[in-house]
């Protein structure tokens, strides 16, 4: 299966099980966007809520904020992104197609690996000395790169001058930033501490792209972590250390996922210590995650931008200054086709070729399905129905499924992850005594059975979604 194949397949798979839609479909979609469906919300929910408690919950440093996506423009003029928030455009001279350089050439580079200069002019100039195609025109005839800035800008009020302009957020580390101050004043913590959010983000991309990889709508999971200036380096690796620990939790393969220490030249304005963890994504390698050493940048922007002392008073030395900050920024929908790309599986079951997706049990939007092995036979169903309600008690995601026959079930179980399926048959029933109140538990990489019974199967998901 090449590259592009498995991303068609996952990208249908996603539609054909509830996994993402496109967004608007019915009116011809608008690029950059897409909707999670029923499973696809779980999914996700299961992501974030193991982030929240890896890195927000099982730890006493840690508090939670849900900040506004419309806040004052200051905010963004302070932080450089008015100014700053931008990527490089080159515009077709026939046809005026705009697109970025790098894109461009990459397009042209398809499955080779390139190392591209960070610097849009030189990115330019390769575009000129390749004689990089229109993908309209055919021309590679291109004007001046511009910049072009990403922030979608609206107006609040009943005014649409100027005077009302309001940014949708380019990220959300700037409402954590906004919110140190009532943090400090409100629940007193001691450095080092940190903030957590999940939340959206908005960004016009020039070209969004690769599903749900690239878009204008965006949720992301990020930290902004507060420490001492001499105590940065210290919590930078704690973070370093912790995201590889959530990469293996939701399911990412250890060889997939890859540390890029980012350059001089290369890394954001604010950065003065960058890690790319990039994903073996069907596309190629790209960037999945980043942990930035942010400095004072953004508190000390702020405080000047505002007027507003933001100097943290170390009680013990008396001493005051602006803390550091280390930044674990995850991109929830990233993460999600990473999670989706590194689980499908194709394979020969009964002579049968079979797809599934081998989702850790934390992360499968079902944890196990319950079924009848005949839905006209009232006694087998009211028997499923009484195991069903036990094991929900477990865990909330036992599905029910009675449609069709087992194999067909047990199909469409494995088609969106879910690791077990329990059978309730005549023998749970007493047919064959020995078997009395115990259930056919099928697992779903292996296609395997075992009889267990009710107690074991509850322990089984218990200890597979811990």
């Amino acid at each position: 299966m090449n590259d592009q194949n498995l991303m068609e397949k996952i990208v249908s798979l996603a539609k054909r099980r509830g996994f993402v839609f496109p967004g608007s479909e019915i009116y011809g979609g608008l690029a950059g966007t897409f909707d999670y469906g029923p499973m696809g919300v779980l999914l996700k929910e299961n992501i974030e809520n193991l982030w929240l408690r890896m890195f927000r919950d099982d730890r006493d440093d840690m508090y939670g904020v849900d900040a506004t996506i419309l806040m004052n423009p200051k905010v963004w003029e302070a932080s450089g992104h008015v100014a700053g928030f931008s990527d490089p455009l080159v515009e077709c001279k026939k046809c005026h197609v705009r697109e970025r350089p790098d894109i461009l050439i990459a397009r042209v580079h398809v499955g080779k690996a390139l190392m591209l200069p960070a610097d849009s002019s030189k990115q330019f100039e390769l575009l000129k000395k390749e004689k990089i195609p229109c993908p309209i025109g055919g021309e590679h005839e291109w004007a001046e790169p511009r910049q072009f800035n990403m922030m979608f800008r609206t107006h609040a009020g009943a005014m649409e001058d100027e005077s009302a302009v309001v940014y949708l957020r380019p990220e959300t580390a700037g409402g954590i930033f906004m919110n140190y101050k009532n943090v400090i004043d409100s629940i007193h913590p001691k450095l080092p501490f940190g903030i957590a959010q999940i939340g959206k983000a908005f960004r016009n991309e020039i070209a969004p792209r690769d599903f749900i990889f690239r878009l204008r709508e965006l949720s992301q999971m990020e930290v902004e972590y507060f420490v001492k200036p001499s105590e940065w380096q210290q919590a930078f690796e704690e973070w370093r250390k912790m995201m590889h620990l959530f990469a293996e939790a939701v399911g990412l393969p250890n060889g997939m996922v890859h540390e890029l220490e980012v350059p001089d030249g290369d890394r954001a304005h604010y950065s003065k210590r960058t890690i790319d963890f990039e994903f073996d994504y069907p596309f190629g390698r790209k960037e999945l995650w980043g942990l930035a050493y942010r400095t004072d940048f953004d508190l000390s922007a702020h405080q000047k931008g505002s007027g507003v002392s933001l100097e943290y008073l170390d009680e013990e030395t008396k001493e005051k200054f602006v803390p550091h900050v280390i930044e674990p920024s995850l991109g929830v929908d990233r993460t999600v086709l990473a999670v989706l790309a590194s689980a499908y599986r194709e394979d020969d079951l009964g002579g049968e070729t079979r797809t599934y997706l081998a989702l850790s049990p934390k992360v499968a939007p079902v944890k196990a399905m319950v079924a009848p092995l005949l839905k006209n036979k009232p006694e087998l169903v009211e028997k499923a129905r009484e195991v069903r309600e036990a094991l929900k008690k477990v865990h909330p995601a036992i599905a029910w499924d009675d449609n069709g026959n087992v194999g067909k079930r047990y199909r469409r179980q494995d088609e969106i992850g879910t690791p077990f399926c329990i059978t309730i048959d005549f023998d749970t029933l007493g047919e064959n005594p020995e078997l009395l109140d115990t259930v056919t538990l099928r697992h779903r990489d292996t296609g395997e059975q075992e009889r267990l019974t009710v107690a074991d199967v509850a322990e089984r998901i218990k200890s597979a979604v811990a």
